[in-house]
């Protein structure tokens, strides 16, 4: 009786594994459908995207050349590969964000590889007992300041990925294991190849079919300021007509909505902001466009409505 129990046990446990093997092609299939739906939906919705991923491969594939063409590999052998990372880690979809990483990266590596270099000749005068110690006391004595400016507001906003630049090359120079000669030529070839990675983001992301952060800032901040004109005109609407005619409550508050895509925009809208300020002038957005200014709107925009005087 027993032995019955488990061979029918095992017998549903094959079934029911046969089944799942039989039907996973079509689970599959309905995945792939899926997913061409929704990439259709994302280029048919914003065909930018999928320009921004055809010029990110573009910039990929340029830098590439120092590892394929010879006498480029020869000259800077395997620190080519920080051209490619840098085109990875830089290349945002606008340019004002592609810009300011692309800054704060080179600049960071180029201050971070100069006082590194610089703590590294200096530790190796003390000899080879005081050596690690001076070398732990500067990395300690870098990364502690450097991690402490993170928190201000103007360094947390525009020169936060800079200062983590700064800390990750001070550190890795400063601890290396080479001869001051050999550390000036690491030094020199990543500089290089950063700033060769970081100029290819920035020409391509502003030459080749730009978005621009301060377009893309203004025209959320109109949308946003005739997304509340509708909602205060329905709020008002529905409001009158409910106290004037007296009908009956209804649940269905939808056309309320409207609110939450503007209080929650606010920190999307700061970004963009940020990244706007990095910009050259371009179309009627001229050099020192008072970004700020879109900021107070946005701020006054959201202070006229606080939801717990609606529900």
């Amino acid at each position: 009786m027993v032995s019955s129990n488990i061979d029918q046990e095992k017998s549903c446990v094959l079934f029911r594994v046969w089944k799942k093997i039989k039907e996973s092609p079509k689970i599959f299939m309905k995945k792939v459908l899926c997913i061409c739906r929704m990439s259709k939906e994302i280029a048919q919705d914003d065909p930018r995207k999928v320009i921004h991923s055809l010029k990110v491969g573009l910039a990929i594939s340029l830098v590439s050349l120092f590892y394929y063409y010879q006498p480029l590999y020869e000259n800077f052998g395997l620190s080519a590969m920080w051209a490619v990372m840098t085109v990875v880690v830089v290349f945002e979809y606008t340019v004002g964000a592609t810009l300011g990483k692309g800054l704060n990266r080179t600049m960071a590596t180029f201050l971070a590889g100069a006082l590194g270099v610089g703590a590294h000749y200096l530790a190796s005068l003390s000899g080879e007992t005081g050596e690690p110690i001076l070398i732990g006391f500067f990395v300690f004595v870098q990364a502690a300041i450097a991690s402490f400016i993170r928190f201000f507001p103007t360094v947390k906003t525009r020169y936060d990925y800079g200062m983590l630049i700064f800390i990750l090359t001070f550190s890795l120079i400063s601890v290396s294991g080479f001869r001051d000669d050999e550390v000036l030529k690491m030094a020199h070839k990543r500089l290089s190849t950063i700033f060769i990675g970081g100029s290819a983001c920035v020409m391509i992301s502003i030459f080749v079919c730009p978005v621009w952060a301060g377009e893309e800032l203004h025209y959320s901040i109109a949308h946003k300021l005739e997304t509340l004109g509708d909602f205060l005109e329905a709020f008002v609407g529905e409001y009158f007509k409910t106290s004037k005619e007296e009908e009956s409550k209804d649940n269905n508050k939808s056309f309320l909505e409207g609110y939450k895509s503007i209080l929650n925009s606010k920190s999307s809208e700061e970004s963009l902001a940020n990244f706007a300020r990095w910009e050259p002038g371009h179309g009627k957005f001229k050099f020192r466009h008072p970004w700020n200014q879109y900021l107070k709107i946005g701020i006054t925009r959201n202070s006229l409505y606080n939801p717990r005087t609606v529900f």
